[in-house]
């Protein structure tokens, strides 16, 4: 299985990719409208159309992280849910903050679309596309 966090201008987002035995990928996000979950294609073509109308410093990069890995490296102190004042935008949750042995807060990591830092790879939208879906759009 594959976890990918996903990056824009404004936020990130994080979804699972579920790549079948048969070979078929699913993704399974919490916070669409589209199929719970939804087939790969089906997603790529509703959530995100197509980069041709998008200026080429502005395309949509996706950094795939096995979940495994995901889950051993991530860590976040939720200090990113904080204001300027330190007050919090949103109550956040009841659970301890995510940490692990070496981190404390790595999110910047898991968001940087910089192949050179951080876990797993870095895919533009054609290259994401190629590589789990069941065409090349």
């Amino acid at each position: 299985m594959h976890a990918c966090v996903l990056w824009n201008a404004c936020d990130y987002h994080v979804v699972l990719l579920h790549v079948s035995s048969g070979g078929q990928s699913f993704i399974y996000d919490l916070d669409t409208v589209l199929p719970f979950p939804c087939p790969f294609d089906t997603y790529v073509e509703d959530a995100f159309k197509s980069d041709e109308d998008i200026h080429p410093q502005f395309r949509r990069k996706f950094r795939v992280i096995r979940a495994d890995s995901y889950l051993k490296n991530f860590a976040s102190d939720r200090s990113h849910m904080k204001d300027s004042s330190g007050n919090w935008r949103e109550p956040p949750p009841s659970y301890p903050c995510i940490e692990t042995g070496d981190s404390k807060m790595n999110l910047n990591d898991f968001i940087s679309m910089d192949p050179e830092v951080g876990w797993g790879a870095v895919y533009s939208l054609s290259e994401f596309v190629h590589r789990f879906g069941s065409q090349n759009y």
